[in-house]
């Protein structure tokens, strides 16, 4: 694991930065941002997320509007479009009651027609937003590995650079507010098929009677053959031990199909994707939805008749 880089302490005029969706992803960034010394306030439904950004110094608020009031930036990070209709129009009403326009940031992995909604209600009542989701997993955070594919206005995007530099300095341009969410699309396209990749090498692996650590050994650091998803799962699929999960298989579920809805309404073929997707469907069949989307081993062992260490059902 490389060492973080020792980010510069914001100036006292620093914007003040809240935070919607306190969840895995929206509450690390939280206590990135206070322990890089920001001001952080924010709002979750549930108790326990707002808890734990008090924990870390920051202020939870009763509401949407509330944190919207008193934040220059809001970034927003939600697990359904129920919820980002919900939480724009709250940012939507407090804008249009107080006048105060603070900068959204929208970071979730949602269907790319609801995130264009997002923004164009937003618009209309002065509100400007990015598309800014992130790839990679809470843990990989801490090794500032994450990429974030930022898109929308220039100025808006210069603005934002800042805060998402306190997080990682990877924060690419790529375009029009909805290129980052099809960026996003496409690198979790090639993630979902990784993953059953490595699970499928690490079975034959076995069946062959070879030691599977050995050939992450080899493999993992391969300018050829290793890639961060390879260090990370199939680490995980060696072990054989797939909680704390960095991504849990049900909320992949929900990522496998707004990415399928895209390709199907471009007429797009995916094959290789479409392979796999039944191996994260009997995942969660056998009871692993829950466990980190690495127990796709799990899945693909039981197919070769090798012993598991998990249960039929592990719910």
């Amino acid at each position: 694991m490389t060492s973080p880089k020792k980010r510069p302490t914001p100036a006292h005029n620093s914007p003040r930065i809240g935070i919607v969706g306190l969840g895995i992803m929206g509450g690390i960034m939280a206590e990135e941002l206070l322990r890089q010394g920001f001001k952080v306030c924010g709002f979750d439904i549930a108790p326990a997320a707002k808890a734990r950004l008090k924990s870390h110094g920051g202020r939870a608020l009763a509401s949407v509007q509330a944190v919207s009031d008193q934040s220059d930036i809001v970034i927003v990070s939600l697990a359904t479009s129920n919820a980002l209709r919900q939480v724009t129009q709250a940012l939507a009403d407090a804008a249009a009651k107080s006048k105060h326009t603070p900068l959204v940031i929208e970071t979730s992995t949602l269907p790319l027609a609801d995130k264009m909604h997002c923004a164009k209600a937003l618009k209309a009542v002065g509100v400007t937003a990015l598309d800014c989701p992130i790839s990679g997993t809470a843990v990989r955070m801490k090794d500032r590995a994450w990429t974030i594919y930022a898109s929308g206005p220039k100025a808006a995007f210069q603005k934002a650079l800042p805060i998402l530099n306190a997080f990682t300095d990877s924060v690419p341009h790529v375009g029009a507010y909805g290129n980052g969410t099809k960026m996003k699309y496409a690198a979790n396209h090639l993630v979902a098929i990784y993953n059953v990749a490595y699970a499928e090498s690490v079975t034959l692996a076995r069946k062959m009677g070879l030691d599977p650590q050995q050939m992450l050994d080899l493999f993992g650091p391969s300018p050829v053959l290793g890639t961060g998803v390879m260090r990370l799962r199939m680490d995980m699929m060696v072990k054989q031990q797939y909680t704390p999960p960095t991504m849990k298989v049900e909320v992949w579920q929900k990522d496998m199909q707004v990415i399928g809805d895209m390709a199907k309404s471009l007429h797009c073929p995916t094959p290789v994707f479409n392979a796999c997707a039944s191996v994260y469907t009997a995942a969660m069949a056998q009871g692993l939805a829950l466990h980190d989307t690495a127990s796709t081993a799990e899945v693909l062992g039981r197919m070769a008749g090798l012993e598991s260490v998990l249960p039929s059902s592990s719910q």
